[in-house]
C-alpha cells in the first residue's frame, strides 16, 4: 500500500484580500503559517514515513511545505515543479473577486473560475504580475509560461507531470506529499477520482487541510479523508 498527502498551501496574503492570485508569488499570512504547522501536526499523528516531497515553484506552497517538514523534523530536499503551480488567471490576476462579481455578475465570474475549458482574457506581458516579469520563473522556458489558463490547461500540465514523475513512486509503494494549490490539486483529484467535467466544478480544496489518499495495488483508492475532520464536510465529491 502507498499513501499520498495532498496539501493546499495555507491562507495567503491575497487569499485574505480575495484577489485572483494565480502565478503571482505571494506569501502566507500568519493564519496561513498556523494552518501549515497544524497540517504538519496532523500528518505527524499518522506515523507515515514520507519518501518524497513535491512542491510547486510558488512561495506560498514552498513555505507551507517548509513548516510541515519542520514540524515533522524531516529535512529531505523537496522536488520542485512549476507544473504544480496554481492556474493562471490571465487578466483577472490581482483583481478583487467581490468587485469583479459586481462588475461582471456572479454567473460570469463562476464560469471563469470553475468551468472546465473557459479561460479569462490573457494577461498583458507588460504587467508586473505576468510570470515573465517575476524572478521566480526565470528558469522556466518562456514557451511554457502562460498568459492565461483554463482548468483543462492546468489539468494537462499537472497530469503529465504526475504520470511522468510521481505515479511510479506510488506504484512502488512509496509515500508522497504534494504541497500545491487549489486548482492544481483539483486537477489531480479529477484524475485520481475520475470526476467528470461537471463534478470537478463542485470540488473545493481547503487551505492547510491535508487530504490523505490510501492506495492499494495499481493505484486503486482504498480510502481517503481530510485529516482535519472539522473542515472536511462536503469538501470532496466522488
Amino acid at each position: 500500500m502507498s499513501n499520498l498527502f495532498l496539501v493546499r498551501h495555507g491562507q495567503s496574503e491575497w487569499n485574505l484580500k480575495k484577489k485572483f492570485t494565480g502565478w503571482v508569488d505571494i506569501d502566507l499570512t500568519s493564519q496561513g503559517k498556523l494552518e501549515a504547522c497544524k497540517a504538519g501536526e496532523l500528518i505527524k499523528i499518522q506515523k507515515i514515513k514520507i519518501d518524497y516531497y513535491f512542491v510547486s515553484f510558488q512561495l506560498r506552497a514552498k513555505n507551507t511545505l517548509k513548516l510541515i517538514q519542520d514540524t515533522l523534523r524531516d529535512n529531505k530536499e523537496p522536488i520542485k515543479a512549476w507544473q504544480l503551480n496554481e492556474r493562471h488567471y490571465g487578466a483577472l490576476t490581482g483583481l478583487n473577486k467581490n468587485e469583479m462579481e459586481e462588475k461582471l455578475g456572479l454567473k460570469k465570474i463562476h464560469e471563469l473560475r470553475r468551468s472546465w475549458n473557459i479561460k479569462p482574457e490573457p494577461l498583458s506581458k507588460n504587467s508586473p504580475f505576468h510570470p515573465l516579469n517575476i524572478n521566480t520563473y526565470k528558469i522556466i522556458p518562456k514557451k511554457n509560461i502562460p498568459d492565461t489558463e483554463s482548468l483543462k490547461d492546468t489539468y494537462d500540465r499537472v497530469i503529465e507531470y504526475f504520470e511522468n514523475h510521481i505515479k511510479n513512486k506510488l506504484l512502488n509503494k512509496k509515500n508522497v506529499l504534494i504541497s500545491a494549490h487549489g486548482n492544481s490539486l483539483r486537477a489531480l483529484c479529477k484524475y485520481l477520482f475520475k470526476l467528470n467535467e461537471e463534478r470537478i466544478t463542485k470540488l473545493e480544496i481547503p487551505t492547510g487541510n491535508p487530504l490523505l489518499i490510501e492506495f492499494e495495488e495499481d493505484l486503486d483508492i482504498k480510502n481517503c479523508y481530510y485529516l482535519d475532520k472539522d473542515r472536511s464536510k462536503d469538501l470532496l465529491v466522488f
